[in-house]
């Protein structure tokens, strides 16, 4: 059975996942926060339904009774069954009316996802250790022993960005994936959280290292471009005669810009948009992007790095949706 699990984005989110990881080999990772996001991952997974048989399992989200209702309606010719293990009170209403909403506010959904999957495919001590640790800080049981662990991992998760969930999915939840599994090396007798904290910044750098060590920032430029190298035909745009790439809220936009184009000499400006509406524009000396900015947004700047604001453009949360504007907004300007 092929399982598609749809979590939230936060320690808890990421810990329910890595528990179907460790017990189910096919399985594909959506990541959500609450509102709009939730339907639109929905409805990405549903578009890759087929005839085979599947399940739609997610976790650590609390949906409304409408969502509840317009999912099963969408599933009900489908292959497939719908199944939810959270603990916010909040979806209590929606436990008591939809068979396949289990509701238990006393653990993390991570224990929850745990404790479940145990009891039918059999327990694990190190896996069993990871949820109490989840456990302890998600639902603040400021005694617990694992209490600061789980307020360490808590951290580690919440600052992980360096991959875009948007642009990557996929090697976003492999990151995530791979900083939880190196925490657990510190679960240990001397339950040692401050060592954790204390080795965060080469757990990262262990991730996206290669062939030689570099600076953190270096390493993770050199994993972005290797990705947009590989996917270039999905990222890339043209303005006139130039040939871009756009990505969206990259972060760090002037370092990967920069070493893509000096990477990518067949290509001529790099474009990063973000939830805020602001562009960001590089070049490497083949086109003025202040002139580019001023054009398209009414921006400025430099001949190689200039900004601007694009007023009309509406956030999402998948990249195809994101870059259709950009587009558009480009055929406009240069039809004008």
């Amino acid at each position: 059975m092929k399982i598609y699990h749809l979590s939230h984005t936060d320690l808890d989110g990421y810990g329910a996942q890595y528990i179907t990881k460790h017990y189910f080999k096919d399985v594909r990772y959506f990541n959500s926060n609450y509102g709009r996001e939730i339907d639109e991952k929905f409805n990405q997974i549903l578009s890759l339904l087929d005839d085979e048989e599947a399940m739609i399992l997610i976790t650590d989200l609390n949906l409304s009774k409408e969502q509840c209702l317009d999912f099963e309606q969408k599933i009900k010719d489908k292959n497939a069954k719908l199944f939810l293990l959270d603990h916010h009170q909040t979806g209590a209403e929606c436990a008591s009316e939809f068979a396949w909403y289990f509701l238990d506010s006393s653990r993390s959904a991570t224990k929850i996802t745990y404790d479940f999957f145990s009891k039918m495919l059999g327990e694990d001590a190190k896996l069993k250790l990871f949820s109490d640790v989840v456990n302890a800080v998600d639902i603040w049981l400021k005694d617990d022993n694992y209490f600061e662990m789980g307020k360490v991992c808590l951290g580690l998760i919440a600052n992980a960005k360096d991959i875009n969930k948007v642009m990557f999915e996929e090697q976003n939840s492999d990151y995530m994936f791979y900083l939880l599994s190196q925490a657990q090396k510190f679960f240990n007798d001397k339950n040692d959280y401050i060592g954790l904290d204390m080795h965060i910044h080469a757990i990262k750098k262990d991730f996206f290292k290669k062939d030689k060590d570099d600076t953190l920032s270096n390493l993770i430029s050199a994993y972005v471009v290797d990705l947009l190298r590989k996917n270039r035909q999905k990222y890339e745009i043209s303005y006139k005669e130039f040939r871009g790439i756009l990505t969206y809220n990259i972060g760090n936009t002037s370092v990967i810009g920069n070493d893509f184009l000096v990477a990518n000499d067949d290509y001529d400006f790099f474009i990063d948009i973000t939830s805020k509406k602001t562009m960001s524009f590089r070049a490497n000396g083949k086109v003025d992007v202040s002139a580019m900015a001023k054009h398209l947004v009414g921006g400025g700047g430099h001949a190689n790095a200039s900004g601007g604001l694009f007023n009309a453009f509406k956030d999402g949360f998948e990249y195809e949706s994101i870059k259709s504007q950009v587009v558009e907004l480009i055929d406009k300007k240069t039809k004008e």
